[in-house]
């Protein structure tokens, strides 16, 4: 069984019992959280599609942790002018377990 959520802005492809990385979010660590923008989710040979949600589908998960992604370089340089500025970014993130996939 898999579903396709959509959880701040984006599209997520998620099975029972996986690990997803959502950026930084406000639920605190091991506290449950509720996706209802279900798109699409099958289950064996049933397969629904929604416009643009599925009615009644549901996907709830439990928060892990928060941590941060990996460092992106940020590098900026102008020739001829000794110009040069190194700096970092670490984006938040949220990683949250699958528990349960609901649907009718």
């Amino acid at each position: 069984m898999f579903a396709i959520i959509e959880a701040q802005g984006k599209q997520y492809t998620v099975q029972e019992g996986s690990i997803i990385k959502l950026d930084s979010w406000l639920p605190r660590e091991e506290e449950g959280v509720v996706f209802d923008r279900v798109l699409m989710w099958k289950k064996d040979d049933a397969l629904e599609v929604g416009k643009p949600y599925v009615e009644g589908a549901k996907v709830t998960g439990r928060v892990l942790r928060r941590d941060k992604g990996k460092k992106v370089v940020v590098f900026k340089y102008k020739p001829k002018v000794n110009y040069r500025k190194k700096t970092g970014h670490r984006q938040p993130l949220t990683l949250v377990r699958i528990e349960k996939i609901e649907g009718e």
